[in-house]
């Protein structure tokens, strides 16, 4: 089993880390590793590294020019991804992280970065982790002083150090140790992580020659964080990779004891949290070319959701394997005490909370896409068109202020004749936007924010059974209407007594002269006060079995015997309704498709619907937090971890979206991606929710309150169980992507 939580996201990086991953299962397999844990420790060479490096797998991120392979830092990511994933051991980690670093700096660095390109092996200590002053001596300097716990440093044969000079900068040093005298100690410890070194430097009156300048110490924190973050994912994907195979085949009271739903939750919600981890730690190498802002924000993403969170995770996994996966011989803990020793390597949560909460006060992580000149033509057409509709206004404002795009108007009608207001439809409706262009399209939007995107409401979801599977007389009629907003739509689909259990509906629709009779009950129906039509689902042959017989039908909302109650939600709003249905008339011209084959269209549309919530992540849910943030109260520090943890969350679903899209813009086929993303709002939503009540305290006493707390608190449980509760949704996940048995 293959779980889509890789950071490759080209058919060459797949192949790259596929190489990888062969090769360590011919040189390193893990009883091999385990039978050379007393000489990983004590830091020596694995007797294949020389063969590994002439592969180049280690240099794949380094410049032609110094013997490396001329890739770039993703595809060094995709490496050390899946080197974890094997439990590789040794110097990788520790070289790539330490070359990559030494990248950052001028042609002083040249002569490191070539000897790593041929296969030294080194280390890098960031300042945090350096008490090491260094004092002039002559052209050269002397060190003296020590590192913290070090991973990799015992095998190292560089290590690249920052130290304090008299006046307080930092400069940084690269150490040939294999040259080293007695001024230079190496001090080795007992690691948490059995397939690496672990030591402390000691430095006494050591002499260097010139540091190395040019390395921006923030960059290179971030690329250690984001190298760091692939290991920690790897480990984490290989966990619920075999925690998985474990529960699909282990037996308990006659069947698999993957088909209990609590620990089909547990896998699903494991699955779930190593996709975050994964997109945050691509996201964080992606963010290498960007401003070092938005890198800095990235990277903390990563060390919070990736590397603190990787243990909890491994915990998990080895937990859903019962006591055996406790025991020394089961390979889980070996995973365990990596991500361990990883999240530890990066120092404490709190810290990176507390910068990403910094940042978060007044920075949103990006996902513009630097496509270069591609499609430059489509770009400029889209350009001009969006400048025109600038210029103009929607003369009907929204009434609902949580949802501007569906204004109407001027400026909505021009963009809608243009196709961009849903543009991934085929023309006429939209232009037949690839993905490409569809990033293109989205990119060209934000640079406009004073031109709100225009928005579907409900129809969004409906609007392409319409145009796949009705009638031309259908699209005819509904299609221009919806894409000018001037026409609202309901799904009439739940039921009273069905739940999520859509295929359980108890509504009937009997066959008459030129039509169908229609009596039932609709619960739940957003919108449905201000629809001007529904698409419904009713069953027209109850002899049928239950997901056959169910036929999708097109509803005017103003037909006699349509009867719409709102429902006043905790909240106060009124986004839900109850709908009753007597003796309703629908004519045959309002049925889409054939009679019985309603549930293939209703599975498209939810599908669709799916998709669409997960794109909510866009919505701020920390509003009430950033305004904290920016009193300096006692709980300032709390507020800000809080804060920066939500933003990580925020930032690695946005990264799960963006990296789907590029895959698809790679010409590879959709993933899973909008079920995961679905259920990982539903863990953000709950996530900022309880942060904003615990630290906004007294606030939430009042119904109308600035920042405003108990207003999107109360609006909540609609978001939540919007498209299908959580427990469908990891149900879904479990069966239709960890492919677990059914009851």
């Amino acid at each position: 089993m293959t779980l889509p939580t890789s950071v490759a996201i080209t058919i060459e990086q797949e192949q790259l880390a596929e190489a990888v991953a062969q090769f360590a299962a011919r040189h390193a397999p893990i009883d091999k590793t385990r039978a050379a844990l007393d000489s990983i420790a004590a830091g020596e060479l694995p007797t294949w590294w020389e063969e590994f490096t002439a592969h180049g797998f280690h240099a794949v991120h380094l410049p032609e020019d110094a013997g490396g392979q001329g890739g770039t830092l993703g595809d060094m990511a995709c490496v050390i991804e899946a080197a974890a994933a094997a439990l590789l051991p040794g110097p990788l980690l520790s070289t790539a992280v330490a070359s990559a670093v030494a990248c950052l700096a001028d042609d002083s660095a040249a002569q490191l970065i070539s000897d790593l390109a041929a296969g030294a092996t080194a280390a890098v200590v960031l300042p945090e982790d350096s008490a090491v002053r260094a004092v002039r001596d002559g052209a050269g300097w002397r060190l003296s002083g020590s590192t913290g716990s070090t991973l990799g440093v015992c095998v190292a044969q560089h290590v690249l150090l920052p130290a304090r000079t008299d006046d307080g900068a930092d400069l940084w040093f690269a150490l040939d140790l294999r040259s080293a005298d007695e001024s230079l100690q190496l001090e080795q410890q007992r690691g948490t992580d059995l397939s690496t070194d672990v030591g402390v430097l000691i430095l006494a009156d050591c002499p260097a020659d010139d540091a190395v300048s040019g390395i921006d110490t923030e960059r290179a924190r971030c690329v250690v964080a984001a190298l760091t973050a692939c290991a920690s994912a790897g480990t984490v994907r290989r966990g619920v990779e075999t925690a998985v195979d474990y529960i699909r085949t282990r037996e308990q009271f006659g069947k698999p004891v993957g088909s209990f739903q609590a620990l089909q939750h547990k896998a699903a919600v494991l699955l779930v949290n190593a996709e975050l981890a994964s997109a945050t730690a691509w996201d964080a190498v992606r963010a290498s070319d960007e401003s070092i802002e938005q890198h800095r924000l990235a990277a903390a993403s990563a060390a919070l959701m990736a590397v603190c969170a990787g243990p909890d995770l491994m915990l998990d996994a080895l937990l859903m394997f019962g006591a055996v996966g406790y025991t020394w011989e089961h390979d889980t803990h070996l995973y365990w005490r990596r991500a361990t020793s990883l999240a530890a390597s990066l120092g404490t949560s709190t810290r990176w909370g507390r910068e990403a909460g910094e940042l978060a006060r007044t920075l949103k992580r990006s996902t513009a896409v630097n496509l270069g000149d591609v499609e430059s033509e489509f770009r400029a057409a889209i350009a001009k068109t969006l400048d025109e509709a600038s210029a103009l206004r929607n003369e009907t404002p929204t009434d609902d202020t949580r949802a501007p795009g569906l204004a109407y108007g001027s400026q909505r009608d021009l963009l809608a004749k243009a196709g961009l207001v849903a543009p991934h439809l085929p023309a006429p409706w939209g232009v037949g936007a690839s993905p490409v262009q569809q990033v293109i399209i989205t990119e060209e939007f934000d640079k406009r924010p004073g031109l709100v995107r225009p928005s579907l409401g409900i129809a969004e979801w409906i609007l392409p059974t319409i145009l796949a599977s009705g009638t031309d007389a259908q699209r005819e009629r509904f299609a221009e209407p919806i894409l000018r907003g001037t026409q609202r739509w309901c799904q009439l689909f739940s039921e009273p007594g069905a739940g999520s259990d859509l295929a359980s509906l108890g509504t009937r629709a009997a066959k008459v002269d030129g039509g169908w009779l229609v009596n039932g009950h609709k619960i739940w129906t957003s919108s449905a006060h201000v629809a001007q039509f529904g698409a419904m689902l009713a069953r027209t042959d109850p002899e049928a079995p239950k997901h056959r017989g169910i036929s999708y039908f097109l509803v005017d909302m103003a037909s006699p015997g349509v009867e719409i109650s709102p429902i006043k939600q905790a909240s106060g709003h009124f986004d839900f309704n109850e709908v009753f249905l007597t003796d309703v008339f629908v004519p045959d011209e309002m049925l889409v498709g054939q009679p019985g084959h309603g549930w293939d269209l209703a599975v498209a549309t939810m599908a669709v619907e799916r998709t669409a919530i997960g794109n909510y992540v866009n919505i701020d849910r920390s509003a009430a937090l950033r305004r904290m943030a920016d009193d300096d109260g006692p709980d300032h520090d709390a507020t800000l971890q809080a804060l920066g943890g939500i933003e990580a969350h925020t930032t690695a679903i946005k990264a799960m979206v963006l990296r789907e899209t590029l895959r698809l813009v790679q010409g590879q086929g959709p993933g899973p991606t909008s079920s995961i993303a679905k259920y990982a709002m539903v863990l953000l939503l709950r996530r900022a929710s309880t942060a904003t009540l615990g630290l906004t305290g007294r606030l939430a006493m009042l119904e109308d309150s600035d920042p405003a707390v108990i207003a999107p608190y109360f609006d909540m449980p609609s978001e939540l169980i919007g498209g299908g509760t959580p427990e469908i949704q990891l149900t879904v996940i479990a069966s239709m992507i960890l492919g677990l048995p059914r009851k």
